[in-house]
C-alpha cells in the first residue's frame, strides 16, 4: 500500500519554520492543542521537530527570559531533545509503522527532503486494526480520519 494514502498534506498541517520565534510557536501549539509540531527551514526542508518540552526547558535554563522576551528568542536557538525521524513518500508501510511506533506523527519528505505533510500514529493504528481484525468498514476509517483531522 502506498503511503500517501495516510498523508495529511502540509497545507493542512500546523507547523514552523525555524527562522520564527519561540512565542509565534507556544501561541500556535497553544492554540491548536499541540505538544508538538514539525519545524522547517527557510527552503521548506523539514529539519527537526519542537516540543512542548523544548519550550519548557528553554524557559527553565533561561532564568532572566520573560514570556514577552520570548518574542526576541527565535526557534533555531532552542535546543531540540527530539527529530522525529521522517519518511520518504515513497516509502513502503512496513518502514512506517516502525518509525510510528515511537513518534505521535511521522514527518513525510520528498526526494529533495521538502516537508509535504505529516502521517499521524492514529490513522496507522485504525488501518492496523482493520487489517488485523479484517474490518471491512471504509466508512470507519474515512469517518475516523475527519474526526482526528477535527481534533
Amino acid at each position: 500500500m502506498n503511503i500517501a494514502f495516510f498523508l495529511t498534506p502540509k497545507s493542512e498541517v500546523i507547523f514552523e519554520k525555524v527562522s520564527s520565534t519561540m512565542r509565534r510557536a507556544m501561541e500556535r501549539m497553544e492554540y491548536h492543542r499541540y505538544t508538538s509540531i514539525p519545524l522547517v527551514d527557510d527552503k521548506g526542508k523539514y529539519v527537526g521537530t519542537l516540543t512542548e518540552g523544548d519550550l519548557l526547558w528553554k524557559l527553565k535554563n533561561s532564568s532572566e527570559l520573560s514570556l514577552k522576551d520570548t518574542e526576541n528568542v527565535l526557534i533555531k536557538d532552542i535546543p531540540r531533545h527530539f527529530k522525529d525521524k521522517p519518511v520518504s513518500i515513497n516509502s513502503d508501510i512496513e518502514s512506517l509503522i516502525l518509525v510510528a511506533k515511537s513518534q505521535n506523527f511521522v514527518p513525510v519528505v520528498d526526494d529533495s527532503n521538502i516537508f509535504i505533510g505529516i502521517i499521524k500514529r492514529g490513522d496507522i493504528i485504525s488501518y492496523c486494526y482493520k487489517k488485523l481484525f479484517e474490518v471491512d468498514n471504509s466508512d470507519e476509517f474515512s469517518e475516523f480520519k475527519t474526526m482526528s483531522k477535527i481534533s
